[in-house]
């Protein structure tokens, strides 16, 4: 475990210094295709340093931090889009929490224009009040049971917890960087999610409530670039649906990665084929939604059901079986222990130091 947080500080340390690289070389090498070449070795070296670690929780969340997030961050950087820029009015101290840690600044002002797509920008309400995720965590803790096998349930609901408690670990993970962050700073920050088991819709879902973070960096990244190219091939009125299925190939590129540096195996695509599946019939929604234009409108209840039922039966069926394949559930279990153990030990040495000096 020491060996670990070791390593986890020197990441983390050469993470700072390439970002205030990066942030000062901004200031001479104008916005462009040199800008992109003077940080390229920063983008390989952030592919590379999560390779350094290998315990799901610290190396889990330092990949898809440093190898996703603030790679795609400093691409859009080096054209003068994104989060990042302009650089010339951004501080060190603003740049380098932004680029390299999932947050996006409270924006309170509401765009009036809708983009269609999972990837559309959306502006929220603020991060949630402290008891959501207390109560979300307790959620968590009356799975240990069951966990521990003190309390039979059959396999299909242990594995519906599991998907529960990656959600919950996800996003409290996400909501104490960002407490962390305005702590610190005091900028305001937005939630990561919305509330997902409320959606409407799979568009809803994917655009408006799940991963935020992602959703914010795919739109600049992938969504508009896409839909500009593939409105002049085939018109502005179906330029959504490559657009929005490109995002799901991306993210199905970038977790295949992810879950590369959590097990250290060779992928299975599963999780690539849960993506693509997604990718499909986000494209079919709003292919529908044109093709009706308003006519036609489910209930909120009976379509919310529909889409959390979609998407519960093929995270069983895909996406779970990838994170199972990783040994994510066996490796969890051993640093949860080691954990444990390492602030006992660190307990025992403060409380035999404060004797001895109570001593003296």
């Amino acid at each position: 475990m020491e060996g670990e947080i070791s390593n986890f500080m020197t990441v983390w340390t050469l993470v700072v210094i390439s970002l205030t690289y990066c942030h000062t070389i901004s200031k001479t090498v104008p916005a462009g295709t040199r800008r992109l070449l003077a940080i390229s070795p920063v983008i390989v070296l952030f592919f590379i340093l999560p390779l350094s670690l290998t315990a799901i929780s610290l190396g889990g969340l330092t990949s898809f931090f440093i190898a996703w997030l603030c790679n795609f961050k400093l691409i859009l950087f080096a054209f003068g889009k994104g989060p990042l820029s302009p650089s010339r009015s951004c501080s060190l101290a603003y740049f380098i929490p932004v680029a390299c840690l999932p947050i996006k600044i409270h924006n309170p002002v509401v765009s009036t224009k809708k983009e269609e797509g999972p990837c559309s920008e959306i502006n929220e309400r603020g991060l949630k009040s402290p008891m959501n995720y207390v109560v979300k965590c307790l959620v968590i803790v009356a799975f240990l049971p069951a966990y521990e096998g003190k309390v039979r349930v059959h396999p299909v609901i242990l594995n519906l917890m599991y998907l529960v408690h990656v959600y919950v670990g996800l996003e409290v993970s996400l909501a104490v960087v960002g407490a962390m962050v305005r702590a610190l700073t005091g900028i305001g920050l937005e939630p990561q999610f919305e509330e997902p088991y409320l959606s409407t819709s799979l568009q809803d879902f994917w655009g408006r409530r799940w991963n935020l973070m992602v959703t914010n960096i795919l739109h600049p990244a992938v969504y508009l670039p896409v839909r500009s190219i593939s409105s002049r091939l085939i018109g502005r009125r179906w330029a959504a649906l490559p657009a929005s299925f490109a995002c799901f190939l991306v993210s199905a590129l970038m977790h295949e990665l992810i879950f590369y540096y959590i097990g250290r195996k060779e992928p299975r695509w599963e999780v690539t084929s849960f993506f693509l599946l997604h990718g499909l019939c986000v494209a079919a929604e709003i292919a529908a939604k044109k093709a009706l234009a308003g006519r036609f409108h489910l209930p909120r209840a009976v379509s919310g059901a529909m889409a959390v039922g979609f998407i519960l039966a093929t995270a069983l069926w895909l996406f779970l079986p990838a994170l199972l394949w990783c040994d994510a559930e066996d490796k969890a279990r051993r640093e949860a222990t080691a954990v444990v153990d390492f602030v006992k030990r660190t307990w025992s040495v403060l409380g035999y130091s404060s004797i001895m000096k109570a001593s003296r």
